[in-house]
């Protein structure tokens, strides 16, 4: 139990996830479900740049004095998350759409109505 509170970022984390996968599959609003995945996007990067910190250690920015690999962080974790988040925006703006358009077509974003109104 005291490892959950000395690791409360991955701790976080994991119930962010859970909070984004319960509202993903609990819910039948499309902009719900949206929400549930960015949730669960917000909880992935948290969960990776916990990781990717270690205390004591600077970010690779060399100002005055270099000192060493030992002495800084690795930057690739952090690159990669900014990417991540990019790619993340892009899927919600994408859904967004989808959902205008799946609204324009069938005057709802409750899922189980669409698929009432198709017939499957």
């Amino acid at each position: 139990m005291e490892r959950l509170f000395i690791n409360y970022f991955e701790t976080g984390a994991i119930i962010l996830f859970g909070v984004g996968f319960a509202t993903l599959l609990l819910h039948n609003n499309l902009i719900k479900k949206i929400i549930g995945m960015n949730i669960m996007d917000t909880a992935i990067f948290l969960f990776f740049i916990a990781k990717g910190y270690i205390p004591g250690r600077e970010a690779p920015i060399i100002q005055d004095v270099h000192k060493g690999a030992a002495g800084y962080i690795n930057p690739v974790p952090s690159a990669l998350m900014l990417t991540g988040i990019v790619v993340a925006v892009s899927i919600t703006a994408f859904a967004l759409a989808l959902t205008i358009k799946l609204h324009e077509k069938y005057g709802t974003i409750e899922l189980d109505q669409i698929m009432e109104m198709r017939g499957d």
